[in-house]
């Protein structure tokens, strides 16, 4: 049974998020997964990938599934406050989400992984570490991911990374488009990342998800990388029975016990 509830972000008002109760052998020690939806930072919502979620649910995990600002109304850092939001609504009513355990995974899609980087790299001190992130096809570096030839930025429109940080020309924002950039802030205690990508991405390239991934482990963190072979940008094979499977064998390593 599908639980919705409003949740308040400070001087912007409300969001919605719903709660999916895990199916099957669930257990209330385990934690949190949140879901955060891709859509360029532009579109979509917490009903977004359903079928997605519905599948994790199934593996016996609790997933709550946000709402946060969209562009053009909304502008980096606004997306990753309601993430940030999310997660400490999620701690303050264990109950309500089905657990007794504080601890929460991320779990984002294209868009949705940038934000779920950044939440965990960059987490306020007011806001205690997450246990483990998901990164599906999200970019890492915004200088790498939007570069374009003078053809392609004549006949190409502006991408998600400006969408995300409400400017036309990125040139003209270098230092927000560093702050945006989830391989500015990897460290050391960074929480474990599993990343998936597609080999033939042509929307956002594998190589955004290999540098992250290499930085990771450079810094001392654990990370694990997977490149789905003749995959494109959300690709219908990244739901395939066995790459569920494997994200919840790994959201549950992570989220198992008090």
């Amino acid at each position: 049974m599908l639980n919705t509830f409003e949740y308040t972000i400070t001087a912007a008002g409300p969001l919605s998020l719903d709660i999916h109760p895990a199916v099957g052998p669930a257990s209330t020690d385990l934690g949190t997964v949140i879901y955060i939806h891709g859509g360029g930072f532009a579109v979509g919502d917490r009903a977004t990938d359903a079928t997605r979620i519905d599948a994790l649910a199934s593996h016996g995990l609790n997933v709550v599934t946000p709402d946060y600002r969209l562009a053009p109304g909304a502008r980096f850092p606004d997306q990753v406050d309601d993430i940030v939001s999310t997660i400490m609504w999620v701690r303050d009513h264990l109950e309500i989400v089905g657990t007794t355990s504080p601890k929460i995974g991320l779990w984002g899609a294209s868009a949705g992984a940038v934000l779920a980087a950044l939440a965990a790299l960059n987490a306020p001190a007011a806001q205690p570490r997450v246990e483990a992130v998901v990164s599906w096809f999200g970019f890492s570096d915004i200088a790498t991911s939007a570069s374009r030839s003078p053809l392609e930025s004549a006949i190409l429109p502006p991408g998600a990374e400006n969408a995300l940080l409400g400017v036309e020309d990125l040139a003209s924002a270098p230092d927000l488009a560093r702050q945006a950039s989830p391989l500015e802030h990897v460290h050391a205690d960074a929480p474990p990342f599993l990343i998936a990508h597609g080999d033939r991405d042509h929307v956002v390239e594998p190589s955004e998800s290999i540098q992250l991934h290499q930085a990771l482990t450079r810094a001392g963190a654990p990370s694990t990388l997977m490149l789905l072979g003749g995959a494109g940008h959300e690709d219908p094979r990244f739901d395939s029975a066995d790459n569920i499977a494997i994200t919840a064998a790994f959201l549950r390593s992570h989220l198992a016990g008090t």
